[in-house]
C-alpha cells in the first residue's frame, strides 16, 4: 500500500474514533532509521484525533501496538459505541423488545459471525445466539478450533423482531450503522454472514443464499463468507455438510 493511501486510511480511522468520543489513541512508533534511534527519538507518542490537527507518523514510520493495548482500546471503543446506542428508541422494534442485544466476543477477534436478529432467548438474556440455533453455532465454532469467546458474534439488528419475523428494510437501515462501527472497531480478518438477511444487508445484493454461500465476497476490504443460518440447519440438517465446507474455506483464508 502506498504511503498516501496509508495516511488517508489512518486519517479516516482517527476521525472515526473521534466520533466515538476518544481524544487520542496511544501508538508505538517503530523507527527504521538507526540514526533516529541513536538520537533517542521514538517510543510512545499520542496521535490526536482533532480534525484540525491530526498529527500522523512520518511516511518512514509505521504505527504498532501490542495485542493487549489493541484489545484494551477496542474494548473501550465498543463500550463507547454501546453507550451511544443507549436505550435505543430509533425504530419500532423497541416497542416489544426486552433487551438490546449488542453483541459479544473478543474485541481482537480474527473471525466475526453476523446473524439476522435476536430471538426469544437472546431477547431475554441480552446475548446473541444462545438459543437452540446458538448452541449449534457454538458447536460449529468449537469444531473450527475456536472457543466461543475467541470470536465475535453480532446481528444485523439488535432488537428482536416480533414473532421472530424478518427485520424490515427501515429497521435494518436504522440499526446497520451501529454494526458497521462494530466491524470497524474489531477489524476481523474474515466475516461469516449467517443467512440471507445478513448477507443481503452486508453485501447490498438480493441473490439467493443458496447461490451466495461457499464463495468469498467482500465487505469493505474484509473477506466475507455467506453461509446458511443455524436456524435453517435445524430444519434442514442434511445441509450441515455444506456449511462445514464453507467453514473449511474460512479456516484456509485465516491461515493465509
Amino acid at each position: 500500500m502506498k504511503n498516501d493511501e496509508v495516511m488517508e486510511r489512518l486519517k479516516k480511522s482517527l476521525e472515526f474514533y473521534q466520533e466515538l468520543g476518544f481524544k487520542y489513541m496511544p501508538v508505538q512508533l517503530a523507527l527504521k532509521s538507526k540514526s533516529a534511534e541513536e538520537q533517542g527519538r521514538g517510543g510512545e507518542e499520542l496521535i490526536e484525533t482533532k480534525n484540525d490537527s491530526i498529527s500522523a507518523p512520518k511516511p518512514s514510520t509505521f504505527p504498532t501496538v501490542t495485542t493487549s493495548e489493541l484489545q484494551s482500546f477496542r474494548t473501550s471503543a465498543l463500550k463507547a459505541l454501546r453507550d451511544e446506542i443507549g436505550d435505543c428508541r430509533r425504530c419500532k422494534l423497541c416497542n416489544a423488545r426486552k433487551n438490546i442485544v449488542f453483541g459479544e466476543g473478543l474485541p481482537n477477534a480474527e473471525l466475526m459471525f453476523i446473524g439476522e436478529g435476536p430471538g426469544r432467548d437472546e431477547d431475554i438474556q441480552a446475548r446473541p445466539f444462545v438459543g437452540e440455533a446458538g448452541q449449534l453455532l457454538t458447536k460449529l465454532i468449537e469444531k473450527l478450533g475456536f472457543k466461543r469467546d475467541e470470536v465475535y458474534i453480532a446481528n444485523i439488528v439488535k432488537c428482536r423482531p416480533p414473532g421472530n419475523r424478518e427485520p424490515e428494510a427501515e429497521e435494518v437501515a436504522i440499526c446497520k450503522p451501529f454494526l458497521e462501527k462494530q466491524i470497524e472497531i474489531i477489524r476481523p480478518k474474515v466475516i461469516v454472514s449467517l443467512g440471507k438477511i445478513s448477507a443481503h444487508s452486508l453485501l447490498g445484493v438480493k441473490t439467493q443464499i443458496s447461490r451466495l454461500r461457499g464463495n468469498f465476497l467482500k465487505y469493505d476490504d474484509i473477506p466475507l463468507m455467506p453461509t446458511f443460518h443455524p436456524a435453517y440447519l435445524l430444519r434442514n440438517p442434511k445441509d450441515k455438510w455444506l456449511v462445514w465446507n464453507d467453514m473449511q474455506k474460512v479456516i484456509e483464508k485465516l491461515k493465509n
